[in-house]
């Protein structure tokens, strides 16, 4: 169900404002997500960026962040994947 709102938000003296408590829980909006800024005309868009994978590392601990459940072949998938990615990193190879 798609939360629909219309309400009026301040800015604060460093241009922050906040979004309603509502629409962060339909947006699956955490602390520490990205969002794009897009303007149209008088309009700014706000748009949640996704990342590729549920996995993000916390604390040196790498924390799943999802609305599903994972079966345990898909976490190990993910941690497979994970690790591959750093190893890579770990020798220069993006």
């Amino acid at each position: 169900m798609m939360v629909f709102m219309n309400v009026t938000v301040t800015l604060d003296k460093a241009g922050r404002t906040v979004i309603p408590k509502p629409l962060r829980d339909e947006l699956h909006l955490e602390p520490g997500d990205a969002l794009e800024v897009e303007t149209e005309g008088d309009r700014v868009i706000l748009r949640p960026i996704h990342s590729a994978t549920p996995l993000r590392k916390e604390r040196g601990v790498w924390v799943f962040h999802g609305r599903d459940k994972l079966s345990q072949l898909e976490a190990d998938k993910l941690v497979h994947e994970a690790r591959q990615q750093r190893d890579r990193t770990n020798v220069g190879e993006r």
